[in-house]
């Protein structure tokens, strides 16, 4: 008798600490003072760009300041670090390209932090990837240059922002879906590559659809195809190399948000409604028509599934390619 009585006082105290308004809810007054979104690559970057906006809707949405500290460097490993040791309270958040959050746990040799363990908040954007070749190559459609690399295996030189990421592992895998052997330059980073390939001094590279039309509308350089499942609204006349016979080419680059690993999720929850809200704003749909980006969304989970399915797939071409982190 007395265990039963202890059992329902101990009932009614939960209940009446679950009644308590905010009592218990790590999201109640989140945030009550700034947020550090730690950025994993150097200012003026694709991510840095798409950041920002979402820092400064996260501040109207939420009335605190989201302030962007960049940590470039290692693929993203050094951002992606900072982020995975900091408090799990939702003070400091992650925002990276795919790379150090899925290939490269299999493209470095040793990472001091778990990418699998950074708990998805959400997907900001997705960019197309595209095929840009040099203004004077000699191909000039997506077929003529399959063909053309294939009747000079070695001979055709591509671009990319770095080993490990997106633009060389989409070059990796369509090398092996096209049969041809191609010769790899990398770069640091977007800048460099793609002025030598404007100067003539490399063939192509796979290259965001933001930066490459640019450079395509203005004669400096050639997009023969999108690797995407569909024709670009942008570009209704270019194929897509899956129409062309390239099968899997669908390759993009997205910027996510993540947090540090055991971030309470309430808070993750807080984080991403107002990150969608902030995607059906028009002043946030303006930007993204202005930079050729492609608004994502979604739930935490929805951002778990990518990020598994797209670990599982570079991974594949990393080792099948054996590519290694220089």
């Amino acid at each position: 008798m007395l265990r039963y009585s202890t059992l329902i006082g101990a009932a009614a105290a939960v209940v009446v600490v679950s009644a308590a308004p905010g009592q218990g809810d790590p999201a109640a007054d989140y945030p009550n003072h700034p947020v550090k979104i730690i950025v994993s690559v150097p200012a003026g970057s694709g991510v840095y760009t798409v950041t920002r906006i979402f820092a400064a809707g996260l501040q109207r949405r939420l009335g605190q300041p989201f302030v962007i500290e960049n940590r470039g460097g290692g693929g993203g490993n050094i951002g992606a670090e900072a982020a995975y040791v900091a408090d799990p309270d939702g003070y400091t958040l992650l925002a990276t390209q795919p790379a150090p959050i899925t290939s490269n746990i299999a493209l470095y040799k040793k990472l001091n932090f778990d990418p699998a363990a950074l708990e998805p908040v959400a997907v900001m954007s997705k960019i197309p990837n595209v095929l840009l070749v040099r203004p004077d190559f000699p191909a000039r459609t997506a077929q003529d240059f399959i063909a053309y690399a294939k009747a000079n295996p070695g001979k055709v030189t591509y671009a990319s922002q770095g080993p490990g990421t997106t633009s060389h592992l989409t070059a990796e895998l369509f090398t092996k879906e096209t049969g041809t052997k191609m010769l790899h330059v990398p770069y640091r980073g977007t800048g460099p590559a793609l002025n030598d390939l404007v100067a003539g001094h490399v063939d192509f590279i796979f290259m965001e659809l933001a930066s490459g039309l640019k450079l395509h509308e203005a004669g400096k350089a050639k997009i023969l195809a999108v690797a995407t499942d569909k024709r670009l609204d942008t570009l209704p006349d270019v194929p897509t190399l899956i129409e062309i016979g390239v099968p899997d080419m669908v390759s993009d680059t997205w910027n996510a948000i993540s947090a540090p690993p055991k971030t309470p999720a309430p808070i993750i929850a807080k984080l991403n409604r107002a990150i969608n809200d902030i995607l059906g704003e028009n002043d946030s749909k303006g930007r993204f028509r202005e930079l050729n980006l492609l608004p994502a969304g979604g739930s935490p989970q929805d951002m778990a599934k990518l990020k598994k399915e797209e670990t599982e797939r570079w991974t594949k071409v990393i080792r099948d390619a054996g590519i290694v982190a220089e």
